[in-house]
């Protein structure tokens, strides 16, 4: 069980260091917003040529729970429907690879909305 979750530790605070420095060291031109679109920008180009996957490999759900992993997932299913149906599966394959993700942070993010209630 620890073989599986130091990596993943490992991984996973790898990525989010990076994150924090890139939001630290370039205050204010980074912001959060940046960062999400950095981190699923390069995921899915990671993805794409394929040097996301050994990270996948040795670090588990620490390289695949992150935004970064959300674009390796968009990159990676666009690929794969894209052998399957063609040209017309790089538009689908990736929103298919990664539905039940975006259905769960919509259906919990509503759910949370509903729960709590904001401090003004």
């Amino acid at each position: 069980m620890f073989d599986m979750i130091i990596p993943a530790f490992i991984v996973g605070g790898a990525i989010c260091v990076i994150g924090q420095l890139l939001m630290d060291l370039t205050k204010p031109a980074f912001t959060p917003a940046h960062v999400l679109v950095a981190f699923v920008t390069g995921g899915a180009i990671l993805g794409a040529l394929g040097l996301y996957e050994p990270l996948v490999k040795i670090g588990g759900a620490g390289a695949t729970i992150p935004l970064s992993g959300f674009g390796y997932s968009l990159a990676k299913g666009a690929m794969e429907a894209v052998g399957e149906r063609g040209l017309i599966g790089a538009l689908s394959g990736g929103i298919e690879a990664t539905a039940v993700g975006i259905a769960a942070a919509v259906f919990f993010g509503y759910l949370m909305s509903v729960t709590f209630s904001p401090k003004g």
